[in-house]
């Protein structure tokens, strides 16, 4: 088995280090709306939640691209390639926790691919709400949970 990421939403302190992070690792600038993660404020309940794509095991993205643009390759990382990719966001649809988006400023569909097995917002978290882990049974059980139970909380998330 390979790594995956895994969030501690009780750790996060909502610093937002981790947009920053990504955006500049992707676009060289700090730019939270060109970021791979979001972190979600809940202000009521004072918990903050960083999200990302969670690599699924059975991706909706890669089922519905008309051009097989989405690939889960062996590690587990679902990747999409630009070169295929013909922009019709259906991926965007299909994603039930809205972590894939369409980037105006890079004109493409975009979300996380890992950095390419060294995630900044992982290296980069200061509370260690974001972790880069071996993917253990334990951690693939709690990973599944905390989607299951963003899905019931959110929906599925449409455009």
């Amino acid at each position: 088995m390979g790594k995956i990421l895994t969030i501690s939403p009780d750790k996060c302190i909502g610093c937002r280090s981790c947009e920053l992070i990504c955006s500049f690792s992707k676009i060289q600038a700090f730019n939270p709306k060109s970021a791979r993660i979001s972190v979600l404020a809940f202000d009521d309940v004072a918990v903050s939640v960083p999200v990302m794509c969670m690599q699924c095991d059975e991706p909706s993205c890669m089922k519905v691209c008309p051009v097989s643009a989405i690939a889960k390759i062996p590690d587990g990382t679902v990747l999409i390639d630009d070169k295929k990719c013909i922009g019709c966001k259906m991926c965007i649809s299909a994603c039930p926790l809205g972590n894939i988006s369409y980037s105006f400023q890079e004109r493409k569909i975009v979300k996380c691919n890992l950095c390419d097995g060294e995630p900044k917002c992982a290296e980069f978290c200061p509370s260690g709400a974001i972790q880069f882990k071996e993917a253990t049974p334990a951690n693939l059980a709690r990973k599944k949970m905390i989607a299951e139970r963003f899905k019931e909380l959110f929906g599925e998330v449409t455009e």
